[in-house]
């Protein structure tokens, strides 16, 4: 393997903080995580325990066949940013793009607000 390869890992629905423990053993350079669904779960154990490995924030629910709005998605977004750094933040779906018909729409609007919660940071970064 390459130097500069990184390892993703993903993990679904699960006690954050508990796996926050276990991540920090792991030889994984990013976890990615469901939190679209959570209802502030993840963000809260990241309060209490920040993590040393980048971030993938869920923030669309593939479960759903709605398409969430850009506003939500920002919404979760300036909200990891202040408990995650950005150079360490990845923005994803949940969990891939299971439900058919919505992953185009979905992943624009998802862009869509990385782009914008982006242009806002000082840096523009």
């Amino acid at each position: 393997m390459k130097d500069d390869t990184q390892i993703h890992i993903h993990r679904c629905y699960c006690d954050s903080h508990e796996m926050l423990d276990a991540i920090e053993g792991m030889d994984a350079d990013v976890i990615s995580l469901e939190t679209s669904r959570s209802s502030g779960v993840l963000p809260d154990a990241l309060r209490e325990k920040p993590c040393s490995r980048g971030i993938g924030l869920g923030v669309c629910d593939i479960h759903s066949p709605v398409v969430p709005d850009t506003e939500t998605m920002r919404n979760l977004i300036r909200e990891a940013l202040e408990l995650v750094p950005a150079e360490t933040l990845r923005v994803n779906p949940d969990c891939g793009l299971k439900t058919r018909g919505e992953p185009v729409e979905s992943l624009r609007r998802m862009a869509d607000a990385a782009r914008q919660v982006r242009r806002e940071a000082p840096d523009g970064k």
